[in-house]
């Protein structure tokens, strides 16, 4: 009597004898041919993915989303890290910033005195050129009939040779070297005189009050710039209209510096460190300014200021989303492994005839690489068609220019880079495991894996699962942030809240205006403010004085200037006093105070107070509620609000009713267009505006969403490889259930059980990284929400019903299959 199997000896036996000739012909070839052996492995890389359709699509699927999702992050890192960098001069260009030392407290920012530029050419020999910057937003001009407002910005004469904007007409030395000139972009050239030859010499009248000479036309700035502009008019005709700034106490324009060549930076620093104790006699032990440089280059990034030092910025997303494309790569990468040895007994008996036929690990770990790389090389192509598919979509969403760098090979060098060592960490796992199997105990059917095996693959799937648990929690901190931001209360009521420029005729007829417009109906309140209401901030100073000042302090005050009905039509709060009144003639001299600012003066009863403003002398008349000046970047400054009915430009403040702003807006237009003709009317609502602060903010909620969205979807992709690996290994267990009478909720409950623990062990450990690295983010902002418990709670079962839907599908099928399938050879 024959013993039991013994059909199987013979059957496998005759497997290996057909075989052997044909293996053994392969490992000469390999062996003696190189190509042959690569060319080889490729060739049965596509044979597996073709015998194996669906499991191939979905772990190429998995791989082109990381790797798209990754090139779409390395492209915006890429062009944030070039914004700047094009200028020639760019290793000699310095921002210039200042640090202001004030009773123990120091802040920082890039004000500084007007008149600074041309003293540093004077005094110190290392610098070759210098100029102020300021910018001159939405400014009328005229030539041809045509009226037209643009953007941009006053700066010295030697702003061209400084930076890389160069000039299609006109002479860089030129430029800028009188008040009556003005510099003109390419596009508005063309838009006045057709053409940037036609343009220079030509006349063009600048805010309806001054004839200037069109003495150069530049190309439009680049894309990758963070100066944007149409035009750029001479220091020296800012300096002309507004005295202020020639005062060294004053502080607001921007100065950029050229080093000459052969000039240590170090050293410039150095001495720009006392440089203002010559100009400013302010300076006491308890108050005084200090000057620093910035390489310019590094401005746009790196921005930030934090105790009077350079610290965070735009950086922080460049580094946020650099790991979140590591962690989507990695999350890619595992789901790879996690699906491939899933399939490993359908390959199994295939590695055991190779190494029967004497194929060596070494040479089998390199098949399964190749075959990792293969299947890389193919995400990588369709990621470089999905990218150029989405990039509209992207850069419409983070307002970029972005364009596929065909033409760089640099770009082709990291795709290499990064195709190469995708496919090696996604294959490396898999190809030391499935070289590892033993070939008797394949061929026998008897596939086994080590606990080890079992609990590195569960590994990887918890830190998958953590890893996107951490993006969604940032999303939620992220995400509630920015809703904070947007809907704060101010302490103004900015909606309804409409202001139009002061320009032109209208600074003569505020009053006729202001009359009229407060007899349309649905009009609240008009008034007046220098500066827009969501970024009151542009003029700085420390020339104020008041009977309780400390001689040993010289603290810097924000300066607005407002006119009637200021309180009453920006919503603002009086603790004490009252608002400027047309029936006090004194009050033209006369000041409201912030809670910041009556801090600093120390008045217990501060209505009535002496007040001194740049030597105009007048009382304190109110105290208002601290309120914002700008965004919540940025904490409430000492804030002094002068008298300004009649004065140049500013905005004027129009408060409506909700259901009337169209009508009004219309009325508005009517009266505008009659007092103003020459001025295109134009108005804003202080709510859009305000929202502009948070533009940046916007984009990395939106874009953080897409990632965390896809990193949960990739990770399920990886949870199903597990899934699908452990059912492989326990179908014969699930059969003898069945037999047994086992329910396919149990078998389902079973099988979901242990990858919801994995799920719950995941949002364990990420919890605290999550925590830290989103509170680490929060400290940018001076204000900011409290990290709740529910986030972490909402983050967990988010991840908990996406999980247990991803089980379920491959749980349900298992536990479903016909027991006499699982069982038919025992």
């Amino acid at each position: 009597m024959k013993p039991d199997g013994w059909h199987k000896g013979i059957n496998l036996k005759l497997f290996i004898y057909n075989n052997l000739s044909k293996w053994h012909y392969l490992r000469g070839k390999l062996g003696s041919n190189p190509p042959f052996m690569f060319r080889n492995y490729f060739t049965v890389a596509w044979r597996a993915i073709k015998h194996n359709k669906a499991f191939s699509l979905i772990n190429i699927f998995g791989l082109t989303l990381g790797i798209t999702c990754s090139l779409l992050i390395l492209l915006w890192v890429q062009d944030e890290s070039g914004i700047d960098k094009f200028h020639v001069n760019g290793n000699r260009l310095y921002y210039l910033y200042e640090r202001e030392y004030v009773d123990g407290k120091i802040e920082a920012g890039y004000w500084t005195p007007g008149l600074l530029a041309q003293e540093l050419k004077k005094n110190l020999p290392e610098i070759e050129l210098a100029t102020p910057t300021m910018w001159n937003d939405r400014v009328n001009f005229e030539a041809n009939g045509k009226i037209i407002k643009q953007d941009g910005l006053f700066a010295d004469s030697g702003y061209f040779r400084m930076f890389s904007f160069p000039l299609l007409q006109g002479s860089k030395t030129m430029a800028l070297n009188s008040p009556s000139v003005v510099s003109i972009s390419d596009k508005m050239a063309r838009q006045f005189f057709g053409s940037a030859e036609a343009a220079v010499g030509k006349t063009i009248r600048y805010q309806n009050r001054r004839d200037l000479t069109v003495s150069a036309v530049f190309a439009d700035p680049p894309g990758n710039t963070s100066q944007k502009f149409d035009f750029v008019l001479p220091w020296m005709l800012e300096l002309e209209e507004n005295a202020w700034l020639k005062d060294w106490r004053n502080n607001s324009p921007q100065t950029v510096v050229l080093l000459r060549p052969d000039a240590n930076p170090l050293a410039v620093k150095a001495k720009l460190k006392k440089f203002l104790n010559t100009y400013n006699n302010s300076f006491t032990a308890n108050f005084w300014l200090e000057l620093d440089m910035q390489p310019y280059g590094e401005a746009y990034l790196h921005s930030n200021f934090v105790n009077g030092g350079i610290k965070g910025g735009r950086i922080e997303y460049v580094k946020i989303f650099s790991w979140v494309a590591i962690f989507v790569l990695i999350i890619a990468c595992i789901n790879f492994m996690n699906l491939t040895t899933a399939r490993s007994a359908k390959r199994s008996k295939e590695i055991g005839i190779r190494k029967v036929a004497g194929a060596g690990r070494s040479s089998l770990v390199i098949q399964f690489l190749c075959e990792a790389l293969f299947l890389t090389v193919l995400a990588v192509a369709i990621s470089v068609f999905l990218v150029n598919l989405t990039l509209p979509f992207f850069n419409s969403l983070t307002g970029k220019q972005i364009i596929f760098p065909f033409s760089n090979p640099f770009f082709w060098i990291q795709l290499a880079g990064l195709t190469f060592i995708t496919g090696l960490i996604a294959g490396s796992y898999p190809a030391l495991l499935l070289s590892s199997f033993r070939p008797i105990r394949v061929l026998k059917g008897s596939l086994k894996f080590s606990g080890s095996s079992i609990l590195f693959r569960k590994g990887l799937v918890v830190f998958q699962f953590g890893l996107s648990i951490v993006l969604i929690i940032g999303t939620i901190v992220i995400t509630n942030q920015i809703s904070y931001l947007r809907h704060a209360y101010l302490g103004f009521d900015r909606d309804n809240l409409v202001y139009i420029p002061v320009e032109g005729d209208l600074t003569r007829q505020y009053a006729v205006f202001k009359q009229e417009a407060g007899l349309l109906p649905g009009v609240k309140a008009v008034s007046r403010l220098s500066e827009t209401p969501t970024d009151i901030g542009g003029n700085i100073t420390g020339n104020v004085k008041w009977t309780a000042k400390d001689p040993t302090t010289n603290t810097q005050f924000t300066i607005t200037g407002a006119g009637y009905d200021f309180v009453s039509t920006m919503h603002l709060t009086l603790l004490q006093g009252r608002d400027f009144s047309r029936d006090v003639v004194s009050d033209s001299s006369n000041y409201l105070i912030n809670e910041e600012a009556l801090k600093i003066l120390r008045y217990k009863d501060p209505i009535g107070k002496p007040l001194e403003l740049w030597g105009k002398k007048g009382v304190i008349v109110g105290v208002l509620k601290n309120f914002h000046l700008t965004s919540l970047h940025q904490r409430i400054t000492p804030l002094i609000v002068q008298m300004s009915e009649v004065s140049n430009g500013g905005n004027i403040l129009v408060r409506t009713q909700p259901e009337n702003t169209k009508a009004v807006l219309a009325g508005l237009s009517k009266i505008c267009t009659r007092l103003n003709p020459k001025f295109p009317f134009s108005s804003f609502f202080a709510d859009e505006q305000y929202q502009k602060h948070y533009k940046t903010e916007s984009i990395v909620g939106q874009l953080t969403d897409c990632f965390a969205v896809l990193a949960i979807f990739i990770s399920c992709l990886g949870l199903l490889g597990l899934v699908m690996f452990t059912a492989e290994q326990r179908t014969k267990e699930i059969g003898i259930r069945k037999v047994l009478g086992a329910s396919v909720f149990s078998l389902f409950t079973l099988l979901s059980n242990e990858f919801l623990v994995l799920v719950l062990i995941a949002l364990f450990i990420a919890s605290p990284m999550a925590w830290w690295a989103t509170h680490s983010w929060l400290q940018g902002y001076a204000y900011q929400i409290a990290i709740k418990w529910w986030f972490f709670e909402l983050a967990g079962a988010m991840v908990l019903v996406i999980a247990l839907l991803t089980v379920s599908v491959q749980a349900v099928k298992t536990a479903m299959v016909n027991p006499v399938k699982s069982l038919h050879a025992e």
